[in-house]
C-alpha cells in the first residue's frame, strides 16, 4: 500500500521508523528538538522520543559531527543535521579527516555508522550562504558514502539504507524538493540500496546522467527532444559515491552520447569524474564529446533573477541535448 507524501515527509518517516526500529538511532543538530528543525523535518520527533534521542546542539557543526563520531564508537547510530549544507564546511575536518579515515586507521576493527543530513541547493532565493551544492567536496574522499535522492521514495529508502550502513554517509537533501516533490511511498520497510542508479526514462539516442533537483527538468527536456525525434535515456544517479558505473556504461554503450547535468558548479563537479571515466574506459563507443550542463563557476547571487539566470533548467538542458544530438 503506497501513499502520496512529500519529500520532506518521506525523510521524517524514515527517521521515525528507524528510531522505532533501533533504540541506538538518535538525531542531533541545531533546533531539531521542540522547534522541529529549520525546515520542519524533525517536527514531532522530540515528543515521541524525548530530548535524549532528539538532541538540540550548540551552533557548532564541528561539535555536531564530533559528537556523532564519538557516539558511533559507543554503539549508537547518530543522524546529524546540518541546518544548511553550506555550513557543513565548519565540520569538514571532522568528516574528512576523522569519520572518513577511522575505519581504515583501525584496520577495519571499528565502524563509523553516522549519517550527516545536509539540506543543499538553490532556487529558493537563499543567496550565497544558503544555496550551495557542496557534494563535490565529499565525493573526493575515500571512506565516505554520498547520496542525493530526487524523489520521496528514494528520500525515504536511501535514508534508511544510510542509517543502517556501517560507514559514514553524507545525505544531501535538496531544499527545493522538500514540499514540491510529491510521490507514492509504500508503507513498510522499503530500502533503496546505496550505489545503484535508476533509469527514469529509456532511450536509444543519447544518455543524460543527473541527480537531485535536476532530475525533473532533465525529464522535461528529454520529453521535448522526443518530439524532435531524439529519444534520451535519463539516469538518476541517486548515489554519488560510490556511483553506479555499470548503469552509466550500459547506457552509453547503447546511445553513444552522454550529457551530464548537475546544479553544482562545473569545475570538478561529479560531471568531471563521470566524463573522465567514460573517456578512459569507453572512448571507443562515443560518437560525440561528453557534454555538461551545470551551474557556472560562480557564487549564488541574492537576486532571484540572477539566480535563475545561473541555474540549469529545462531550457538549458534542452539546448545541451540538441547540441549533443547534432554533433
Amino acid at each position: 500500500m503506497a501513499k502520496e507524501i512529500t519529500y520532506l515527509e518521506a525523510i521524517r518517516e524514515a527517521l521515525v521508523e528507524e528510531m522505532r526500529r533501533d533504540p541506538k538511532v538518535f538525531v542531533l543538530g541545531e533546533d531539531v528538538g521542540p522547534y522541529g528543525g529549520a525546515f520542519g523535518v524533525t517536527q514531532g520527533i522530540v515528543d515521541e522520543f524525548g530530548e535524549a534521542r532528539c538532541l538540540d546542539t550548540p551552533i557548532s557543526e564541528s561539535a555536531i559531527v564530533g559528537i556523532s563520531i564519538g557516539a558511533s564508537q559507543r554503539g549508537y547510530r547518530p543522524v546529524a543535521e546540518m541546518q544548511f549544507a553550506d555550513f557543513i564546511s565548519c565540520g569538514f575536518d571532522q568528516i574528512v579527516n576523522q569519520a572518513a579515515t577511522l575505519r581504515y586507521r583501525c584496520g577495519g576493527r571499528v565502524t563509523v555508522p553516522i549519517v550527516i543530513r545536509a539540506p543543499g541547493g538553490g532556487n529558493v532565493g537563499g543567496g550565497l550562504y544558503h544555496s550551495q551544492n557542496p557534494e563535490g567536496w565529499f565525493i573526493h574522499r575515500p571512506g565516505l558514502k554520498v547520496v542525493a535522492p530526487s524523489t520521496p521514495y528514494d528520500a525515504k529508502g536511501l535514508l534508511k539504507a544510510a542509517i543502517r550502513d556501517d560507514n559514514p554517509v553524507v545525505y544531501f537533501e535538496h531544499k527545493y524538493l522538500y514540499r514540491r516533490a510529491k510521490g507514492p511511498v509504500p508503507e513498510g520497510d522499503d530500502i533503496v540500496p546505496i550505489g545503484v542508479a535508476a533509469v527514469r526514462r529509456s532511450g536509444s539516442d543519447a544518455t543524460l546522467v543527473t541527480y537531485g533537483a535536476m532530475v525533473q527538468p532533465s525529464l522535461e527536456a528529454a520529453d521535448r527532444l522526443a518530439k524532435e525525434g531524439v529519444e534520451v535515456e535519463v539516469i538518476d544517479l541517486r548515489t554519488l559515491l560510490p556511483y553506479d558505473k555499470d548503469a552509466l556504461f550500459t547506457s552509453i554503450e547503447k546511445t553513444s552520447r552522454l550529457l551530464i547535468v548537475h546544479e553544482d558548479v562545473k569545475t570538478l563537479g561529479i560531471g568531471s569524474e563521470l566524463a573522465a571515466i567514460v573517456v578512459e574506459e569507453r572512448f571507443d563507443v562515443l560518437d560525440a564529446p561528453v557534454m555538461r550542463v551545470t551551474y557556472p563557476d560562480t557564487h549564488c547571487p541574492f537576486s532571484q533573477v540572477l539566480e535563475q539566470y545561473n541555474l540549469p533548467d529545462a531550457d538549458k538542458i534542452t539546448e545541451g541535448l540538441r547540441r549533443l544530438a547534432a554533433y
